[in-house]
């Protein structure tokens, strides 16, 4: 597929997150697991080990241990802006699960598309992108650091 027909967007924050506090768009995760299946063995070793740890660094998000007759074990993913996902977790072991966790948790809920600028602004100046440099005059040569005096 060519590039120009992939989804893209302009890069931006989850409502303005950071600026003022960092608020975990993680809202709720839920564990589906099957007691005594092989695929689940990974599972069951990370709920016995790690979920409690993952549970008190991340106090802002819901955790749920489901165990159910199930024959593939999955993680299900529910950010603030309504966006689910589900992660397949069969066969994995305890910390491919908790890698999958933390990766999970530190994700907006948008999907992964192309970005088309790193910076976009709604409305454009004439001058072009400001930066330090911009009126430096080519006379002075690079910035180079200082070399300190010999004692």
């Amino acid at each position: 597929m060519p590039v120009r027909g992939t989804p893209s967007r302009f890069l931006k924050s989850v409502l303005h997150n950071g600026v003022g506090r960092y608020v975990c768009q993680l809202k709720r995760i839920s564990i589906i697991f099957s007691k005594n299946a092989q695929s689940s063995l990974g599972v069951r070793d990370f709920i016995e080990e790690g979920v409690v740890d993952y549970a008190k660094k991340n106090p802002g998000t819901v955790v749920y241990v489901s165990p159910q007759s199930c024959r593939i074990p999955r993680i299900v993913a529910e950010y603030l802006n309504g966006n689910v996902r589900e992660e397949i977790i069969t066969s994995k072991t305890a910390p491919q699960i908790s890698e999958l966790l933390s990766k999970l948790t530190n994700q907006s809920g948008l999907d992964v598309i192309r970005i088309r600028k790193p910076f976009h602004t709604d409305s454009p100046s004439i001058q072009g992108q400001w930066h330090p440099f911009t009126n430096r005059p080519p006379s002075i040569g690079p910035i180079r650091p200082h070399k300190q005096a010999a004692p």
